[in-house]
């Protein structure tokens, strides 16, 4: 394992470069709830330090649902982290109130010079479905169809044809009879990282959710991971796949970051049931890609920690492989 606490599980994390230092972020919840299913709502974000992605030194938690009624004093989830142009980190992550009883997922901001401590940009709250494109969204929890109102796990880069930021966050698209097919990629703008406009979703189908979306670029594909479970795959993608559905993660395909986006055509990346691993991302390292998520097992078996990174090349017709570490060392 790789980033493990004794008396802590460990679920989704995300990661950021500053020189030779990697920086591990992620979802912690102590083990004292005996039930891993309670570690939702019982959630802080942890940091951890490494130059090798292998060997991590912990820096405690840094950061944690807001105190007294607020937007995120129920849950502070996935996100992730960028440096400006000025050298200042932006956090951005899920949070979710106890006044809707965490139905409702919003994005939060806040800001650090160190990457360990943080403080919200106002009340924290920068974006959340309302204005002319939130009727693009199921931005209303219809209750029976899903166990959410879905807007979560932001992705925040860097425009690389633009002098702005794109934000990809996990979300649902409205009027599909078929909860299963509802599951969207959605998509949001901003030129300074602190204003933010609500856009279309850049993908919508295949999956009952899409989640912890990373976009990244490799010889010259767009790319946008993602994770889902075994009961989530939509009836087409069911019937179009050759293999049996599967839980982990998997990824979108495009020529550009705004899409259109597609399902490749081959096997699921790196699934299984029950579940070895979750929520994954994909570091760029100087001998190249390597995914780093969570052991899951499952409930009875739920592992809690990172584990160790595994090479990913790009094969024939641009499909994404994850290479085990003993074929990787063959």
């Amino acid at each position: 394992m790789v980033i493990a606490i004794k008396d802590k599980w460990i679920w989704d994390s995300w990661y950021a470069k500053d020189g030779d230092t990697y920086h591990g972020f992620f979802l912690q919840a102590d083990k004292s709830l005996i039930d891993p299913d309670l570690r939702h709502f019982n959630v802080t974000q942890g940091h951890a330090t490494s130059t090798d992605l292998v060997n991590w030194t912990h820096l405690g938690t840094m950061f944690a649902p807001a105190q007294g009624p607020a937007w995120d004093d129920s849950t502070t989830w996935t996100g992730s982290v960028v440096r400006d142009d000025h050298g200042l980190w932006h956090l951005f992550y899920t949070g979710t109130s106890k006044a809707d009883h965490s139905l409702y997922q919003r994005i939060g901001h806040a800001t650090s010079t160190d990457l360990q401590n943080w403080q919200r940009v106002g009340d924290g709250l920068c974006l959340d479905m309302t204005g002319p494109n939130a009727e693009c969204y199921e931005a209303e929890h219809v209750v029976g169809h899903w166990h959410d109102r879905a807007m979560r796990d932001p992705w925040v880069m860097r425009d690389p044809h633009g002098t702005g930021w794109l934000m990809y966050f996990t979300a649902r698209a409205p009027g599909i009879a078929e909860a299963n097919a509802g599951g969207a990629i959605g998509f949001a703008t901003s030129p300074d990282l602190t204003t933010w406009t609500l856009r279309p979703p850049v993908f919508t189908g295949g999956y009952g959710q899409l989640e912890v979306p990373q976009v990244f670029e490799a010889d010259g594909i767009w790319y946008c991971l993602f994770c889902t479970a075994e009961n989530q795959w939509s009836d087409h993608t069911r019937a179009t796949n050759p293999q049996k559905p599967v839980t982990g993660t998997h990824y979108l395909m495009s020529d550009h970051p705004r899409g259109p986006w597609r399902i490749p055509e081959g096997p699921f990346l790196d699934g299984d049931v029950p579940c070895r691993r979750y929520a994954a991302r994909i570091v760029q390292t100087p001998e190249g890609m390597v995914i780093l998520g969570f052991a899951d097992g499952g409930r009875e078996a739920f592992g809690g920690y990172v584990m160790d990174p595994e090479p990913v090349v790009v094969g024939t017709g641009g499909l994404l492989q994850v290479l085990p570490l003993a074929k990787a060392a063959e």
